[in-house]
């Protein structure tokens, strides 16, 4: 049996990698360029102090979600270079290329997704 050509998968991949990447480096330069503007500029009063920390922490609550996503990214490219790529983590069954083109890096199918959500199936940050 050949193996199913996942180049388009893994353009989309390694585009969508490249963006959040960029994304991931202007929010904490933009973090950083910040920090030095506060240390010139403290805040007066509670309120501007507690936007700070709202910013802040709206900020690193971004860059976790998408160092998530990165991480799911690159396991994705892992299981195309494996060939496991395009089939179920938990049950195994193929995910079907809809789900694929909308999530290129699904591991689970829609089943196996919606159980560990529910809390029937293993946690979603469990390793295989």
């Amino acid at each position: 049996m050949t193996k199913p050509d996942f180049t388009v998968h893994r353009e989309r991949l390694l585009a969508l990698r490249g963006r959040l990447q960029g994304d991931m480096i202007q929010m904490a330069d933009a973090a950083l360029s910040k920090d030095h503007s506060d240390a010139i500029s403290v805040p007066t009063d509670t309120a501007e102090l507690g936007t700070g920390n709202s910013d802040q922490e709206l900020t690193l609550s971004l860059m976790g979600s998408e160092k998530n996503a990165l991480d799911q990214i690159d396991g994705a490219l892992k299981r195309i270079e494996d060939g496991s790529y395009g089939e179920c983590e938990d049950c195994g069954v193929r995910i079907p290329e809809p789900r694929l083109e909308a999530l290129p890096y699904a591991a689970l199918c829609v089943q196996c997704a919606s159980r560990r959500e529910d809390g029937h199936g293993r946690w979603a940050g469990s390793p295989s």
